[in-house]
């Protein structure tokens, strides 16, 4: 690991550890800041990334090691001490009210006052000069709603800025923003880092990383894995540190040929910048084949499932099931006609945590439990059975069927989650990370359930990325990037090497790859 030679540390954690009930965020993860620098942080989801911003920023506290700043220990129990320490963050969803003027956005919560009344002038002068330091020529009395969103997120930074901070921590500051907006960003990050600022910069993008940062910290699993000069690393040794691992972690399981049955035709998306989040993404899957589609943060595997599913109303393109075609069908129809989806996020999408496992695993598939259209009852019995019967097949540990799902851990959960696609007798079924927050046991169980859900002549489809468990798992390898599929290849012709190089939004050379 690379240094470089008369840079301030000026924010370090020492010996950091978080820990929720059930799993580690952070551990032992030992992070440097250097001043008058862009210091870019990367990582997958569940990396640790947004935990250890919150730690820095104030919003939580480690449980286990501390904070310096400029060498001195510091405890930011709270937003207000981690301005007071210099540090200020930009979150990724912009924390504004459309309604209030600029001036009162970049006030707002700690409002210039005399005689106790807040002066609107002083806030207006002091709000205009912050704009213009930022290049943005706009009447501080504009409501926030009528600027575009690239503008909000200058005022945003402005917001962080009147607070004198010497640390900016901006999280994903480009998600939302087009390429022109993109620039203008990138020339006031440059220019505050001329000023002497510290930039903590995060983003999924890696070539606005190489781009723009000086130094690069990669986390994995919640630890620090890897950090360097930008000027010393190039994209695929990104890529390498962030999945990290070696190809035996799990159990090689055996796989099959397959008839098609189902396709996507063309599907594309645009995001509300304009850029494409699906890209005319086109592929065939037959009945009992498991499919793993690989790719890092951004690079549309979301997007794609929720859009097979039918959750995308603007989408484009053909999805044919059996031969028919449900491109204009709803997330209803879709259910109806066999596709069902295991959802990323469990707790929000996949399950109501104050009903019990039986009602839960039953939720998706409750017309087929009913006496009759005209009799509507759940029969109990039968629901009890199924749910009995999906219980002993996932091995899910729980006292019964009747116990809440907010007693389980999390992986088992999922399988309840699972059980409930499950009972809705899918032809394709689509899971996005279904490993997501689970142990090594469960997960490998997960797998196995997936494997045998396949060998029933179900479509399976999922989301990962976890290197080690596409290699593993999947019969093929979809690999994407940028919304776009960059390999499609037999997993027995897949190598590790070759899906780091085609999951680089840089690897150019993975269009020319012969799709299977």
């Amino acid at each position: 690991m690379a240094h470089e030679e008369g840079a301030e540390v000026v924010v370090e954690t020492h010996a950091l550890y978080k820990r929720y009930p059930g799993t580690t965020a952070l551990a032992d993860v030992n992070y440097r800041v250097y001043s008058g620098r862009i210091n870019c942080l990367i990582g997958e989801n569940g990396a640790g990334k947004s935990t250890l911003m919150k730690i820095l920023a104030g919003a939580d506290t480690p449980s286990d090691g501390h904070v310096s700043v400029r060498g001195e220990p510091v405890h930011l129990d709270s937003v207000a001490a981690a301005e007071r320490a210099g540090i200020g963050i930009v979150f990724q969803e912009l924390n504004l009210f459309p309604d209030l003027s600029v001036a009162e956005n970049i006030f707002i919560g700690h409002e210039l006052k005399r005689l106790s009344l807040i002066s609107s002038s002083a806030q207006k002068q002091h709000a205009s000069e912050q704009l213009k330091r930022l290049g943005l020529d706009i009447d501080p009395d504009t409501r926030l709603g009528d600027l575009y969103v690239g503008q909000q997120q200058l005022v945003e930074i402005a917001k962080a800025l009147i607070k004198k901070v010497d640390v900016l921590i901006m999280d994903e500051p480009t998600s939302a923003l087009s390429q022109t907006e993109v620039d203008v960003l990138f020339e006031v990050v440059r220019s505050l880092r001329a000023e002497g600022l510290a930039i903590i910069y995060i983003s999924h993008r890696l070539e606005e990383v190489m781009n723009l940062g000086d130094h690069i910290t990669v986390l994995r699993n919640g630890e620090k894995v890897a950090e360097d000069l930008i000027a010393n690393v190039d994209i695929p040794w990104i890529v390498s540190a962030m999945v990290g691992g070696s190809a035996g972690e799990f159990e090689n399981l055996p796989s099959s040929g397959h008839a098609p049955n189902f396709e996507v035709r063309n599907l594309t998306l645009k995001r509300t910048n304009g850029l494409y989040a699906l890209d005319h993404v086109s592929f065939r899957a037959g009945r009992g084949e498991v499919i793993g589609i690989y790719g890092l943060m951004g690079a549309g595997r979301t997007e794609l499932v929720e859009t097979i599913y039918g959750m995308s109303r603007n989408a484009g393109g053909q999805i044919v099931l059996d031969g028919a075609d449900l491109s204009n069908a709803s997330a209803i129809k879709r259910l109806k006609a066999g596709i069902s989806l295991v959802p990323e996020d469990r707790q929000t999408s996949g399950m109501i945590q104050g009903m019990s496992v039986r009602e839960n695993m039953s939720l998706s598939s409750l017309p087929s439990y009913a006496w009759s259209r005209l009799m509507p009852w759940i029969r109990r019995t039968l629901e009890q059975r199924d749910a009995e019967g999906m219980i002993s097949w996932l091995r899910v540990k729980c006292a019964s069927a009747s116990v809440p799902m907010t007693s389980l851990s999390g992986g088992n959960m999922q399988k309840v989650v699972i059980a409930k696609a499950l009972l809705t007798k899918p032809k394709v079924m689509l899971f996005d990370e279904p490993t997501r927050g689970v142990d090594v046991g469960a997960k490998t169980e997960i797998y196995k359930a997936m494997k045998a859900i396949a060998e029933e002549g179900v479509t399976v489809i999922y989301t990962t990325s976890e290197l080690n468990e596409v290699l593993a798992v999947s019969d093929r390898i979809i690999v994407m990037s940028t919304g776009r599929i960059t390999a499609d290849l037999p997993r027995t012709q897949a190598t590790r090497d070759q899906i780091i190089e085609c999951s680089a939004p840089t690897a150019g050379a993975a269009e020319a790859l012969i799709f299977s």
